[in-house]
């Protein structure tokens, strides 16, 4: 036996001390961002896209993409989105717009204007007297400049199809040029059409009209403010289903 080979020094029991540092590292980091994500909100849309990156960082494929990134503001454009979500959003933003830059005109119409957000639309209606007078298809003075705002947030925070939508009450039509509710309905409906083609950029092929009269009504006849109600025109936004191009054949 070899005593000139020095013996090797006793083990020290327990992790080595560089483990130990790092695992007090990972500790705090964790605490640290369980502090962030309990002070912040968590927007499921960007929730979605940051989620997607990190799939891809790691190289986690999938057939489909979790996530496309918003071109701009709003934008109604990626399916694997929540469109309730969406939808809710842009109901907020647009009667956030309309409250703060027409306050005056918006305290005197609130009865008569709504948004409502639906599982893939946004709502807005138009009721009472409050776009047109009685048995005329010409649009206020007064509500151009609303409207047209309305079509200035549609033309820039979605490429979704916008149907302008008339309704009318049950109280037939006397005199004047149009014969029916019907007609006067589609009137109303090609006036705001036509009023925001001219005045935003609004896609016309996005852009339809619809006349269902008093067909159609979300209130009872028999009272002055159900029929308040039902005397309305309705800015819908959603996805139309598409004919195939015929010509792209």
């Amino acid at each position: 036996m070899n005593n000139d080979i020095p013996e090797c020094p006793p083990c020290v029991k327990g992790a080595p001390m560089w483990v130990t540092t790092f695992g007090d590292l990972m500790s705090l980091l964790l605490c640290f961002f369980v502090l962030l994500l309990s002070f912040s909100e968590i927007d499921r849309q960007k929730y979605k896209q940051v989620a997607g990156s990190m799939e891809k960082a790691f190289g986690i494929q999938r057939k489909q993409n979790v996530s496309e990134s918003p071109r701009h503001g709003l934008k109604m454009i990626a399916k694997d989105f929540d469109q309730q979500a969406i939808a809710t959003r842009m109901k907020e933003f647009i009667g956030r717009e309309l409250e703060e830059n027409f306050d005056e005109l918006y305290a005197k119409i609130a009865e008569d204007v709504e948004i409502e957000a639906g599982k893939d639309q946004v709502v807005i209606r138009l009721m009472g007297e409050s776009t047109f007078d009685s048995g005329k298809a010409e649009i206020k003075p007064e509500l151009k400049p609303m409207i047209l705002r309305i079509g200035q947030i549609l033309s820039a925070e979605t490429s979704g199809d916008i149907i302008i939508a008339g309704h009318t009450d049950n109280v037939p039509v006397h005199g004047g040029p149009f014969q029916s509710n019907l007609k006067l309905s589609i009137a109303r409906a090609a006036t705001v059409a036509q009023f925001m083609l001219d005045q935003s950029t609004i896609d016309p092929r996005h852009l339809s009209t619809m006349g269902f009269g008093e067909y159609r009504p979300i209130a009872g006849n028999n009272t002055a403010s159900g029929r308040r109600k039902n005397r309305r025109v309705e800015i819908i936004v959603g996805t139309l289903p598409r004919l195939q191009d015929q010509g792209s054949q």
